[in-house]
């Protein structure tokens, strides 16, 4: 399989920007503006631990983000508890995407930069499209035109109803 991103060659590189010191507080931060997951809603699925959550928008249904109940930042700060409890979660969230028609593989991600509490993305990679292998799939789905809303809630209900059965 050959990775193959969204561009058309020749791309330029082009240097990072001026370094930032200190970082900007992100929400959730310590002197940052208020977390806003430690005020969220119930998601599409929860449990005492956890809050799975669809795709506000973007061009894969079947995205969605899984948030702890208790702010801690990253893997690092999760208490021992929920550390040992997310690799259940997490296969049963990848069990439920894989419910959904033309669903290949499920990746999932960790970026730490938006808010400072601990949230994960699975994005499903579509059945057949094999350019999208390793990191590729967010620079794709960046690039796919995007999916209707009714599409999203609709593949949201099919991992709810996955994972509550």
């Amino acid at each position: 399989m050959t990775l193959r991103l969204p561009f058309v060659e020749p791309v330029e590189v082009r240097g990072p920007g001026p370094r930032v010191v200190p970082e900007p507080l992100r929400p959730g931060d310590p002197g940052g503006a208020p977390c806003r997951l430690c005020h969220q809603d119930e998601g599409i699925w929860a449990d005492a631990n956890w809050v799975l959550h669809n795709s506000a928008g973007g061009s894969l249904p079947g995205t969605v983000w899984l948030a702890s109940r208790a702010h801690a930042d990253s893997f690092s700060d999760l208490p021992a508890e929920l550390a040992a409890d997310f690799g259940r979660v997490a296969a049963r969230v990848e069990r439920a995407i894989l419910t959904l028609p033309e669903v290949a593989r499920v990746h999932l991600y960790r970026w730490g930069d938006g808010q400072a509490h601990f949230h994960v993305w699975f994005m499903p990679r579509p059945l057949g499209m094999v350019e999208a292998i390793k990191y590729a799939l967010p620079v794709w789905e960046e690039a796919l035109p995007p999916a209707s809303p009714e599409r999203i809630e609709e593949a949201g209900a099919g991992i709810a109803a996955a994972m509550k059965g």
